[in-house]
């Protein structure tokens, strides 16, 4: 099998982090920090908290532009460019792989790219020269399918793939909003602890930070800081990928909150 670069990124609010936004200072920071790390990949592989459908589906398309899946922003948001190609080829392996792991999947070759993809990606690798295949979240949001959507992924036969997480480890939206004080401080951080300690720790077996990461709901504070947990799964489907403690680890503050990436090196 091969073993894949993986990374889970907190991508921001919308489009905040492309327009300067004071707030997502440390994050834009964070996400271009973590390229030095990342041998340039041949092809990356999202997984996105922003598509979610009734099986695994993957872009197939060679073009396959940009989703401006956001409201209420300046008019500059709607006019972002990340021309980055589409992998037809790569995706039907994608689907192959999905279908030779019993994990029913779907295709789609009208699907953009929405800001889970293309905000990270532009601060990351802003010459866009790298294809790009997205799959998406399945809608029953089910943790252990999650993780086993990355197992099956981790079979993708491909040189030089990153496999990128795009959610947020926090994503209270009515937090995001309110005044900051100490007691929303100290549950965000209550989880966010958890998270880099069940993905870091060396002192247990897979099968214990699997079952940790499946139960995450019995975590300190997991269902105050993920009220709805499609930003939480991409990182579930990224232990998926790897079954190993992360290799790296680094958190920085967004829209006034703590929010963590995490990186797996090619094994």
């Amino acid at each position: 099998m091969a073993q894949h670069q993986v990374l889970f990124v907190s991508h921001g609010g919308g489009p905040l982090p492309l327009l300067g936004d004071t707030q997502h200072q440390e994050l834009v920071e964070q996400l271009q920090g973590i390229v030095p790390r990342v041998q340039k990949p041949q092809a990356i592989l999202v997984i996105s908290a922003h598509w979610e459908a009734a099986t695994p589906t993957v872009t197939t398309a060679k073009h396959p532009g940009l989703l401006y899946d956001y409201f209420g922003f300046p008019p500059e948001s709607y006019k972002i460019q990340y021309p980055a190609q589409g992998h037809p080829e790569f995706a039907h392996h994608v689907l192959e792989t999905l279908a030779e792991h019993n994990i029913p999947a779907a295709s789609d070759d009208q699907r953009r790219l929405d800001h889970g993809v293309f905000v990270p990606l532009k601060l990351m690798y802003p010459e866009a020269d790298i294809p790009v295949v997205q799959v998406s979240l399945k809608h029953n949001l089910d943790p252990q399918q999650h993780i086993e959507l990355g197992k099956a992924l981790a079979a993708i036969t491909h040189e030089n793939l990153l496999i990128l997480g795009s959610g947020f480890s926090f994503h209270n939206m009515r937090a995001f909003f309110s005044t900051q004080n100490a007691e929303t401080e100290r549950r965000n951080l209550a989880f966010e602890n958890w998270l880099k300690d069940t993905l870091m720790r060396t002192d247990i077996d897979e099968q214990d930070r699997e079952h940790l990461l499946r139960d995450w709901e019995s975590a300190p504070e997991g269902r105050f800081c993920h009220p709805r947990e499609e930003h939480l799964l991409p990182l579930l489907v990224c232990y998926g990928a790897t079954q190993r403690p992360a290799d790296f680890y680094s958190m920085a503050r967004a829209l006034g909150r703590t929010a963590g990436l995490f990186f797996w090196s090619a094994g």
